[in-house]
């Protein structure tokens, strides 16, 4: 039998490029503002591309776990509604790549007006990725929640986790 900590790492790391989506515009924005005032050398935008190069990195692996448990999911969900979430994180990931490709422009030409301009450019695109993050969330949100693909890692193998849930009720309040 597989190691169920590894068929459950696709929950666990889905958090990281969703919460990086919603975080970038706002640290985007706040780092164009601070190039525009003066505030931070042009330079400090290199901080935004390494963000966006993690949230690119995360985004891939959540999408190779989402992989690796798609057969054990199809299991208890209609093909179709993994193929939408499927379909939502691959947009999600390369827009993520394309805003990258434009905030490592940004980057190289920082000291120059066309990296002022692509920063604009980068931060506008972050908002995109956002978007496309929420439709991310969503069709996963409703694979575990409407379509039941928690189910997978409910039984005899998932009881054994530390933690799961053993269907006696503590009352320790």
């Amino acid at each position: 039998m597989a190691d169920m900590s590894a068929l459950m790492f696709h929950p666990k790391i889905v958090h990281v490029p969703i919460a990086l989506g919603l975080l970038m515009p706002l640290i985007a924005g706040g780092l164009l503002l601070a190039w525009w005032r003066k505030w931070l050398p042009p330079r400090a935008w290199a901080i935004v591309a390494l963000l966006q190069a993690a949230l690119v990195v995360s985004g891939f692996v959540a999408m190779q776990t989402g992989e690796a448990d798609e057969d054990r999911v199809e299991r208890v969900v209609a093909e179709k509604y993994i193929e939408a979430h499927e379909e939502a994180a691959e947009g999600f990931v390369w827009a993520s790549v394309a805003v990258l490709v434009v905030m490592v422009g940004a980057t190289v030409f920082a000291k120059r007006k066309l990296g002022a301009g692509l920063a604009m450019a980068a931060t506008v695109g972050t908002l995109v990725v956002l978007v496309l993050g929420y439709r991310v969330g969503h069709a996963g949100g409703a694979l575990v929640y409407e379509h039941g693909a928690a189910q997978v890692y409910v039984g005899s193998s998932a009881a054994a986790l530390p933690g799961a849930p053993t269907g006696k009720h503590d009352d320790d309040d």
